[in-house]
């Protein structure tokens, strides 16, 4: 059994940058086919991000030169660097691993591109 573990998800506003993790277990770091998906409200969960075979990255075209997939073999760990984020971006952000003939998903990290409520400004003689 994999454990797949995602972190680094949070509120960030548009144009802001967020760092996703997966940390997995039992070897799996090594995955020919390890990557990120998320999923809208109201959405099929779709391909952020995947390497195969430990060299080829394939990126969706929604964040081709925004988001940077990378591996951290010591630490067990797969990266998700997000530039640039945009509002159409808010998801839960999912990590998939393929390992011994086996698909793992972890539970997800949602990630929220939002303005925020604003704050009122009041300018008075």
């Amino acid at each position: 059994q994999v454990q797949v573990v995602e972190s680094g998800g949070g509120l960030v506003q548009p144009g802001g940058s967020l760092k996703l993790a997966c940390t997995v277990s039992a070897g799996a770091i090594a995955s020919n086919n390890i990557g990120w998906y998320r999923q809208r409200i109201g959405d099929q969960r779709e391909l952020v991000a995947v390497t195969i075979n430990r060299r080829n990255t394939n990126y969706a075209d929604f964040v081709k030169g925004r988001f940077t997939i990378s591996r951290d073999n010591a630490k067990n760990t797969l990266y998700l660097q997000m530039n640039s984020l945009e509002l159409e971006d808010t998801a839960v952000y999912y990590c998939r691993v393929y390992w011994n003939w086996n698909i793992y998903w972890g539970q997800g990290t949602q990630v929220t591109v939002s303005w925020g409520q604003g704050t009122q400004v009041t300018v008075s003689s």
